[in-house]
């Protein structure tokens, strides 16, 4: 629904804006923005690859990880995914690839020493619910839209002043308002990514997934990166949109999680959960304001949320 909404406000925006302006080239625009987005869908996993410097694996190397993602593909009835580690300390994981049948799980090194057999296995359940999702062409769909009024307000402020001075002036309102309208659009994209991670959460339970070791896997996760310094999360900036959690915001959210841990036992048991579940959350409005511009779901709320799955 999403895709539909910003794909029609933008069709709106540019006859718009082509009228007003007198031309009809706009749309000029879109195919060069498909065209570049495209291009980057596809090689895409390549980007990934090297950003993390994953290395992808045989069942002989990591025969645990191999079992578990395996049922979880054919629990979920998608391809086998293949399986890919990377060396990385920071303690996450991550889905990509470009279709079903291109699909790519992979684990960090940080990750596979910090959590059970359960709570691993409801990670990659979320992971395998991102592939079963098509996530990533989703997101990518829904990125083409503030990528296109990106691009005509660039060219309207900076090189549209030409034809007189009304013109030069209803040019710059113009492109005043395509950047206006970039940040709402960016908005909306970053709120769709917050909703694929709700539902790839609810895909694991789908997938058998007790709620309680995806949350106690989520609270290491957050507990594991709020340990990692600064300069190791700067090499993952640009690809923490697929971590399962966003390792930029673990210190402020490990505060916030450090309550439900009542007997400080380092994870999340069915009893806290539960208790959870019975109790009201509310944010700050500083967190409020900063989930906006997050592709990840504030974690008290994703916790929350799972709490809400146990079966009565």
């Amino acid at each position: 629904m999403l895709v539909a909404l910003m794909f029609a406000f933008l069709y709106m925006i540019i006859s718009l804006f082509a009228y007003a302006m007198g031309v009809a080239n706009l749309s000029v625009y879109f195919i060069i923005t498909l065209m570049v987005m495209g291009i980057q869908y596809m090689i895409g996993p390549k980007i990934v690859e090297w950003s993390m410097r994953v290395r992808y694996v045989n069942p002989q190397e990591y025969p645990q990880l191999f079992e578990i993602v395996r049922g979880l593909a054919e629990a979920a009835k998608i391809p086998m995914p293949r399986i890919a580690v990377s060396p990385l300390g920071i303690p996450n994981a991550f889905a990509y690839g470009r279709w079903l049948s291109d699909g790519r799980v992979c684990v960090t090194q940080g990750l596979l020493g910090l959590l059970t057999q359960n709570e691993l296995r409801a990670v990659l359940g979320h992971e395998i619910s991102h592939i079963k999702n098509r996530d990533v062409l989703t997101i990518t769909l829904l990125s083409v839209v503030p990528l296109i009024l990106w691009r005509i307000s660039f060219h309207l402020l900076f090189f549209g002043g030409r034809g007189g001075r009304r013109n030069a002036q209803n040019t710059v309102l113009f492109g005043l308002a395509s950047l206006v309208l970039y940040f709402i659009t960016n908005l909306i994209v970053l709120y769709g990514s917050r909703i694929r991670e709700y539902f790839a959460d609810r895909g694991s339970v789908v997938l058998g997934n007790h709620p309680q070791y995806l949350a106690s896997a989520l609270y290491k996760l957050v507990y594991g990166n709020a340990r990692i310094p600064r300069e190791q999360l700067r090499q993952v900036e640009g690809v923490k949109a697929f971590f399962a959690s966003d390792p930029s915001r673990a210190g402020v959210e490990l505060r916030e999680l450090r309550h439900i841990d009542q007997d400080l036992s380092g994870d999340i048991d069915a009893r806290e959960l539960e208790m959870l579940r019975t109790r009201n959350v509310r944010l700050k409005g500083a967190d409020k304001f900063f989930e906006l511009f997050s592709t990840h779901p504030n974690m008290l709320k994703r916790i929350k949320k799972l709490s809400t799955y146990i079966k009565a």
